[in-house]
C-alpha cells in the first residue's frame, strides 16, 4: 500500500537527502556536533512536513506545512554552508546537494502556491446586473436644490 505523500517526487527526493545527511552526520563530532544535530533535525523536517501537509484537506493547512518543509530545506542549505566553512563538508559535494535542495524548495513552492493567490473562479453570471441601478445616476452633489428647475420636476 502506498500512501499519498509517497507518490510525491518531492517526498522521495527529500528521503534520499535525509539518507545522505545520515551518512555524513556519522562522521561529524566535536566542534561540528551542534551543526550536525541541527542538520539532522532540519533534514528530517522536510519529509515529515511534506507527509503531514499532504494529509491535510484544508488548503491553508497544506500550504503551511509545505512552507515549513521549504524553510527546512533552506535551513539545510545554510547548515551545509556552515559545515563547508568549518571544513567538515566538501564544497563540491555540498554544491551538488544544494542543487537538490533548490529543486525541493521550488517543488514545495509550487505545491504550496496553489493557495497563494486570491482569485475568483471564472463564472458566467446569468442575471443582468446594472451597477447603477440605485436611480441616482443623474444626481449631482454640486447642484443647487433650491433652483426652479429642481422644484418643477415631480
Amino acid at each position: 500500500m502506498t500512501l499519498g505523500h509517497e507518490k510525491l517526487d518531492v517526498y522521495r527526493l527529500s528521503i534520499g537527502y535525509v539518507a545522505w545527511v545520515y551518512e555524513k552526520a556519522d562522521s561529524l563530532n566535536g566542534v561540528h556536533r551542534p551543526a550536525r544535530d541541527q542538520w539532522l533535525r532540519a533534514s528530517q523536517s522536510i519529509p515529515l512536513n511534506i507527509a503531514e501537509g499532504n494529509g491535510k484537506t484544508a488548503e491553508a493547512d497544506r500550504r503551511r506545512y509545505f512552507e515549513i518543509a521549504r524553510g527546512s530545506a533552506l535551513e539545510c542549505a545554510a547548515i551545509q554552508d556552515v559545515l563547508v566553512v568549518g571544513k567538515a563538508l566538501d564544497k563540491m559535494e555540498s554544491r551538488n546537494r544544494k542543487d537538490e535542495l533548490d529543486r525541493m524548495a521550488a517543488m514545495l513552492s509550487r505545491l504550496g502556491g496553489r493557495g497563494y493567490q486570491v482569485r475568483e473562479d471564472q463564472e458566467v453570471y446569468s442575471i443582468d446586473f446594472d451597477p447603477d441601478s440605485d436611480f441616482d445616476s443623474d444626481f449631482d452633489p454640486d447642484s443647487d436644490f433650491d433652483s426652479e428647475e429642481n422644484e418643477s420636476q415631480p
